[in-house]
């Protein structure tokens, strides 16, 4: 069931967006050459902590997942597109890192996404990144009032096409609001005028993903949980809480 949030409910949910925003500001600062993965966690959990925020994915268990998540954030790395698990793995130079970050304060979740590079940039990392920022900021602008699911979708993937980039087929989008994930789903893929109409109070987490190969496949790795692109090509992954209201998208995720 989809909910429609009060007004004052979005600005519950911007103020844990406001928490998501420095956790992530301050994993992105911790990264660096040599520096592990873990770190970065440890820096986003200083921040929830300070905050009284939990992480929403720390211990959260999908039907697909054999375990429980086991940290705050999700560090993804050069082919991993998503879900990946903060270990004792050190950066190196040129690594392309996503990291996934949610907030729950007071009852109400926000969750965002970045992706950036550690040390020496490859500039076919810094174009993939530019593609995928762009695919988000088409699918936000595309979250109006009167229009419908299908045209954040059918944003989001003209520019993934016109990238010539893939994206995993079966992960995309969702409903935020008192739980992380909530009805609707918002494929990354799509055609306008199609699916669930954008009222406002509509909250949805919009998040692209793309890979830089340009095809769809993808792999599960042993732990049950990091995705990775089929063909070894590197992936980024970019998210907003966004709000549909009468003036427009509203992002509740940034800082």
């Amino acid at each position: 069931m989809v909910e429609i949030k009060s007004d004052t409910a979005l600005e519950a949910m911007r103020e844990a967006g406001r928490v998501v925003a420095r956790a992530l500001a301050a994993a992105r600062a911790a990264a660096a050459v040599g520096v592990r993965l873990r770190e970065l966690d440890d820096a986003a959990r200083s921040v929830l902590a300070e905050a009284g925020a939990r992480s929403p994915f720390l211990g959260y268990r999908p039907s697909f997942a054999p375990t429980p998540f086991p940290a705050a954030i999700c560090v993804s790395v050069n082919d991993a597109v998503s879900h990946g698990i903060p270990d004792g793995s050190r950066l190196r130079d040129g690594d392309l890192v996503s990291v996934d970050c949610g907030a729950e304060l007071d009852g109400w979740t926000g969750d965002a996404a970045i992706s950036f590079t550690v040390g020496t940039p490859r500039p076919a990392d810094l174009a993939l990144i530019t593609a995928t920022r762009q695919a988000l900021e088409a699918g936000i602008a595309a979250a109006t009032v009167g229009r419908r699911i299908g045209d954040i979708s059918h944003a989001i993937g003209a520019v993934a096409r016109r990238a010539a980039c893939g994206m995993p087929s079966d992960f995309g989008g969702h409903g935020i609001g008192r739980r992380m994930h909530e009805d609707p789903h918002v494929p990354n893929r799509g055609r306008p005028g199609r699916g669930y109409p954008l009222r406002h109070g509509l909250a949805l987490a919009i998040e692209p993903m793309l890979m830089a190969g340009g095809r769809d496949a993808y792999v599960t790795d042993p732990d049950g949980w990091t995705l990775r692109t089929a063909d070894g090509s590197r992936a980024a992954h970019f998210e907003h809480t966004t709000a549909v209201t009468e003036d427009g998208p509203r992002i509740l995720t940034l800082p």
